[in-house]
């Protein structure tokens, strides 16, 4: 009775020591890489998924060993070995999603389609990667929430990266205008209006600049059933500049257009009534 009970002693003890070794490895490293500008101003991606791989392997071990210190656990854990065949059947196919999700997010840190700090756009949710696990990859919207994504279905959608490769966006800033109104001083308001704004960048290839394209494009685009549809051509050098930007050139440009006479038509419609036949005809 009393071998026993030091077995079950020794068993909470190691379970204890496991959560508790687990705990501070995972907070000292998730600091580790907080506190590194080093880390955080390139990819931090291979550092918090090694960071949960290694949590991940300090409680198997941790678990292994107490399993192992407890004489009638031992002797379960040798019967189920001997029908491991049957054992490994049935432990694979309850656990087919969790080694798939494992599986995709060692592709995912390997290849990576996409990074910590990201912009995307997964079907209907658009926000910053702030985490890859060994589960899931944690999307955070721009409205505060978390969004967890299995890796398994995250790496076989279309993704938007905002950041693959290249961080600067083209933001497209569409404006219609009546047809009274003056084309070519609603271009030269546009095209005034994106230069000056402090968010601005040259998105010219050497090539382009050396062929003498204007670094910001204004062009009629389309004549619709009520309105001129003008489209200026604005850079920003990532996402979050480029969403601020064109906020403030529609307000910019609104305000403009307005001291000017230029007018931003509401949708026409002609009605015609006709008459109705007389009872008499």
């Amino acid at each position: 009775m009393e071998r026993e009970l030091i077995y079950i002693g020794i068993f909470i003890c190691i379970i204890i020591i496991t959560i508790t070794v687990a705990y501070l490895v995972n907070r000292f490293f998730r600091k580790l890489i907080l506190n590194s500008t080093l880390v955080m101003q390139n990819d931090p991606t291979n550092y918090h998924f090694f960071r949960h791989t290694l949590v991940a392997l300090i409680y198997i071990i941790g678990f292994s060993i107490a399993v192992y210190m407890m004489p009638d656990l031992r002797a379960l854990a040798s019967s189920l070995l001997a029908g491991a065949g049957i054992l490994a059947v049935a432990v694979g196919f309850a656990s087919q999603h969790a080694l798939s999700n494992i599986i995709s997010g060692v592709f995912i840190v390997v290849f990576k389609p996409f990074r910590i700090k990201d912009r995307l756009q997964v079907q209907q949710w658009i926000g910053l990667v702030e985490d890859i696990t060994l589960r899931h990859t944690v999307i955070r919207d721009f409205e505060n929430k978390r969004i967890l994504i299995p890796n398994a279905i995250i790496s076989n959608e279309v993704i938007i990266n905002s950041d693959f490769d290249d961080s600067r966006i083209n933001k497209w800033i569409d404006v219609g205008i009546s047809y009274d109104s003056d084309i070519t001083r609603a271009k030269e308001i546009i095209h005034e209006e994106i230069m000056n704004h402090p968010l601005h960048i040259d998105g010219r290839t050497e090539e382009q600049i050396e062929k003498g394209d204007p670094e910001v494009p204004v062009r009629v685009i389309s004549l619709g059933e009520y309105s001129v549809h003008i489209r200026g051509w604005s850079w920003a050098s990532n996402a979050a500049d480029a969403f601020a930007m064109s906020c403030d050139l529609n307000e910019s440009i609104k305000r403009r257009f307005d001291e000017e006479g230029i007018e931003i038509p509401f949708p026409y419609r002609t009605i015609t009534y006709k008459e109705k036949p007389s009872k008499d005809a």
